[in-house]
C-alpha cells in the first residue's frame, strides 16, 4: 500500500507544485486561493482535486467554461509517479524522502524550463531538507552529503567561472550550482559526476532532437540546464535506494 499511498500524496503535492511554480513565474506570493486565469472566480474544493476535478470538468471552468491548463494536471500525474517510484524504490522513510526530493525537483525544473529560473527559496529548501534527511539517519550520512553540498556548488561554480574567463560571457545562470550543491546535499559527493555525465547526455538528445526538427541550433543556444540535472538526478537516487549495493557515499 505504501507506492499507492505515494502515488496519492504526489497527485496531491503536484497540485501544489502547479500553482507554486505558475507564481513563482508571476512574482506572486503563494498564499491564497487559487482562481480561474479566465474570469477570475476563485476555485471551490470540490474543483481542487488533483486530476479527478479536471475530468470531471472536462478540462474546464465551472463558471465561464474556460479551458484549464493542461500543464496542472500533467505536473500532478508527474508528481503522482514520482510518488509510487520512490515508495516502489525503498518503501518505508527512505523512500518518503526521496519523494519528497523527486517533488522538489520536478519544482525547480518546471521553473526552470518555464521561466528560466532557479529560485534560491527552492534550492534552498532542498539542501535543508537534503541535511535533514542525513540527520534523520537516511544514507548517505551527513558528512557525505555536506561534503556533495561544496563539491557540487564550488565545482560547478569553477567551471562557469573559467568558461567566463575564457568566452567572455556567460555560460550558464547563477542558480545552477545552487541546484548542483543541493543535489549533492541528496546524493553525495560520489553521485555528482554520474549527475553532471548524465545531464549532459539528456542535453545533447534535446539538442539533436531540436536540430532534426528543422530548429535553429547555435553555440549560445539556451538550454535548462538545472532541468536537465533535475531529470538525471531523481534516477539515479531511485536506482541507488533500490539496490542498495550501489549507495553512494
Amino acid at each position: 500500500m505504501l507506492p499507492l499511498a505515494g502515488a496519492l500524496l504526489g497527485a496531491i503535492f503536484g497540485s501544489f507544485i502547479a500553482t507554486w511554480t505558475q507564481r513563482i513565474g508571476e512574482d506572486r506570493s503563494i498564499g491564497g486561493r487559487s482562481s480561474c486565469d479566465h474570469c477570475g472566480t476563485a476555485i471551490a474544493p470540490r474543483d481542487l482535486i488533483p486530476l479527478l476535478s479536471h475530468a470531471l470538468l472536462g478540462g474546464r471552468c465551472r463558471h465561464c467554461g474556460g479551458a484549464i491548463a493542461t500543464r496542472h494536471m500533467l505536473i500532478e500525474l508527474a508528481a503522482l509517479q514520482i510518488g509510487l517510484v520512490a515508495l516502489l524504490a525503498a518503501p518505508g522513510w527512505e523512500g518518503a524522502a526521496g519523494a519528497v526530493f523527486g517533488w522538489l525537483l520536478l519544482a525547480l525544473a518546471i521553473t526552470d524550463v518555464e521561466h528560466f529560473r532557479l529560485p534560491n527559496s527552492m534550492t534552498g529548501l532542498m539542501a535543508l531538507c537534503g541535511l535533514g534527511a542525513g540527520l534523520a539517519g537516511i544514507e548517505p550520512d551527513v558528512t557525505t552529503r555536506l561534503i556533495g553540498g561544496a563539491a557540487g556548488f564550488g565545482g560547478l561554480a569553477l567551471i562557469a567561472l573559467i568558461y567566463r574567463l575564457i568566452r567572455k560571457r556567460d555560460g550558464m545562470g547563477g542558480g545552477d550550482p545552487k541546484m548542483l550543491g543541493a543535489i549533492g546535499m541528496w546524493l553525495g559527493w560520489q553521485a555528482l559526476p554520474l549527475v553532471l555525465l548524465a545531464a549532459s547526455a539528456i542535453g545533447l538528445v534535446a539538442v539533436l532532437l531540436r536540430y532534426l526538427r528543422g530548429q535553429s541550433v547555435a553555440s549560445d543556444t539556451a538550454l535548462p540546464f538545472g532541468a536537465l540535472l533535475a531529470v538525471a538526478a531523481f534516477p539515479i537516487w531511485a536506482i541507488t535506494a533500490a539496490l542498495p549495493i550501489l549507495h553512494f557515499g
